[in-house]
């Protein structure tokens, strides 16, 4: 069932592209608003003044260590638990006041997803269906197509309590998506799951909202795996959102203080080409060692021979990059590969938020919620 015609009228710009460039989306809808929400257990807060809003068809991770808060937000924005202060709209719903309308557009999948063991994959898909009213003729064509594209065709007659980590991880996305939900709030969807089964998991969520429009809400404290797939990521320490925002500007802004850190593989080094490169506007500091494609390791401050490999690090206020490639090659050097330091999500994380797993009492409360 193809969602996206529900939503032709929304504002958006899709660019598609490979594992290595992000996706780009423009939206215009607020489909989740948070303002300033405030949870407390026993007068520890778990949750501190969180504001927070989600675009239709965004793909945003919610990222923590273990108690963080994640969980008891995610609790809140499905009405399973009521803030101490603060608002939460939903889909233009409230979750505290109107719990059941939100539960038939928003599908959740805890991390640990329970499934009646002696029953098949396809049986407990039917009687997800069954309870969300659903008729029969129509469930069960769309039960086999959401195993089609969870890639659990082959396991449909299987029993649920045969199927591996991955394979839970894949029928509870389905079980989730039977209801055509408007948004998806997944609690640490790759916990346990191999490297491989953990990024096919990955592809097929970001498949999924970008062919459904669906809005997702991925909560993790896996870094490195969730900046893989997500538009935006919040940063959640102590109950606190710290930051927001795609990578990129995360990396712009928390480490505009830092040296830029530009790294040359070249040979045909030279005392004049030394001086060429440290006289570029912002350059602060020039050391030259051994190259990957080269045993010998030339000490700061010496000269190589010039037809040996060396590499060039370099840090500057600005980033100069274009104009050390140009000095090199106009200095008769041979430039073998140029690249400047990327921060990921996670030492934006180490560098700024580490140490944040609190015992803030934080409650489990999520299995509870059935896809009914």
């Amino acid at each position: 069932m193809d969602r996206g015609a529900c939503h032709s009228g929304d504002t958006r710009r899709d660019l598609l592209f490979d594992s290595h460039v992000r996706e780009e989306i423009t939206v215009t809808e607020t489909v989740i608003d948070i303002h300033e929400l405030t949870k407390s257990y026993n007068g520890t807060k778990a949750v501190d003044g969180l504001s927070l809003q989600i675009q239709r068809g965004e793909i945003f991770g919610l990222l923590g260590p273990n108690g963080a808060g994640k969980s008891t937000t995610i609790l809140m924005l499905l009405g399973l638990s009521e803030p101490d202060s603060g608002t939460i709209n939903v889909l233009g719903l409230n979750p505290t006041r109107e719990p059941i309308p939100v539960k038939r557009r928003v599908g959740y999948l805890p991390d640990d997803v329970g499934f009646y063991e002696d029953r098949t994959g396809f049986e407990n898909l039917m009687l997800t269906a069954r309870l969300n009213g659903i008729p029969e003729e129509t469930a069960r064509g769309r039960a086999t197509e959401l195993l089609e594209q969870v890639g659990l065709t082959h396991a449909a007659n299987k029993k649920a309590g045969a199927y591996s980590r991955g394979m839970r991880q894949r029928l509870g996305l389905a079980d989730v998506l039977v209801k055509s939900p408007e948004i998806i709030i997944l609690d640490e969807p790759t916990l346990g799951i191999d490297p491989t089964g953990m990024e096919e998991l990955l592809g097929l969520i970001r498949k999924l909202s970008r062919e459904q429009h669906l809005t997702v809400l991925l909560s993790s404290h896996q870094l490195h795996q969730v900046q893989q797939i997500c538009d935006r990521v919040g940063l959640f320490v102590r109950g606190q959102l710290l930051a927001q925002g795609d990578v990129s500007s995360l990396s712009r802004t928390l480490f505009a203080d830092d040296p830029i850190i530009i790294t040359a593989e070249m040979d045909g080094y030279s005392s004049r080409l030394q001086d060429e490169i440290r006289s570029i506007e912002g350059v602060h500091h020039l050391e030259v060692g051994a190259s990957l494609q080269a045993d010998n390791s030339p000490a700061e401050a010496d000269v190589p021979e010039p037809d040996t490999a060396v590499r060039l690090i370099i840090r500057s206020s600005t980033d100069c990059s274009p104009e050390v490639a140009r000095r090199i090659v106009e200095g008769g050097g041979r430039l073998f590969s140029l690249s400047r330091q990327q921060y990921g999500l996670d030492e934006i994380y180490h560098r700024y938020f580490a140490g944040g797993d609190d015992k803030h009492g934080e409650k489990s409360d999520s299995k509870h919620y059935s896809q009914a």
